[in-house]
């Protein structure tokens, strides 16, 4: 399946008092294996919604969400659940790690939740961390990182379950322009060398030369930018 992640006629609203707003109408949106996907637009516009919506963090109040074939709007909260936790990479703004683990056992408890681990993943884990440079710092707990450290980190677990989505909501928000660039750098390698399919949502201009393909948030739906 050269498909992992479909959004199919997407519809959102939100509750302001009285009023319901509508935030996304008919969105579609399709990433393949191997691509990485960038989703830009103004502040309000529903980028993130459309993220956390792919994410399974949210439900939508209309359309599909299919992940590897299946629409998950049919799944239970446990099974949706398993989506999140086997299928999916979040990379948050914030890099949300848990303070009292160090960076080493960060990595690890994605994957005992998981149930998987063994050693094959205890050398994934070694191996993710060196890759993203944080090898010597992998029993420093979180107050002892920079926030480029921290991201890194995020960017480790993530990737650790080995998921065949990745999405990431402005990872780069917080960080300067070289780290900007090696946090996105660190994503699209995973994409096109493991064969990931991947969705950003950003601000950054500078990082979107990374993608494959830019889309725009643009009258509640996704347009290709040329």
């Amino acid at each position: 399946m050269n498909t992992p992640l479909q959004l199919v006629n997407i519809q959102k609203h939100f509750k302001d008092g009285d009023n319901e707003i509508e935030i996304l109408k008919d969105l579609n949106l399709s990433v393949e294996k191997g691509e990485f996907v960038a989703v830009v637009g103004p502040s309000g516009s529903g980028k993130s919604t459309v993220l956390s919506i792919a994410g399974a963090l949210q439900s939508a109040d209309g359309g599909e969400v299919v992940i590897n074939g299946r629409d998950i709007n049919q799944y239970s909260d446990k099974d949706k659940s398993d989506v999140r936790l086997k299928s999916i990479g979040y990379i948050f703004q914030a890099a949300n790690l848990v303070p009292f683990l160090n960076v080493y056992d960060q990595l690890k408890l994605v994957t005992e939740l998981a149930g998987d681990w063994n050693d094959e993943t205890k050398k994934r884990a070694d191996d993710l961390l060196e890759s993203v440079g944080l090898a010597n710092k992998a029993k420093k707990t979180v107050q002892h990182l920079s926030g480029g450290e921290k991201q890194r980190v995020a960017i480790a677990r993530a990737f650790m379950n080995d998921p065949d989505i990745i999405l990431a909501d402005e990872p780069t928000a917080a960080l300067d322009a070289n780290r900007s660039k090696e946090i996105v750098e660190l994503i699209a390698k995973e994409v096109h060398d493991k064969n990931k399919a991947a969705i950003m949502v950003t601000h950054d201009e500078s990082v979107l030369h990374y993608c494959d393909k830019i889309y725009e948030v643009h009258d509640k739906k996704l347009r290709l930018r040329k």
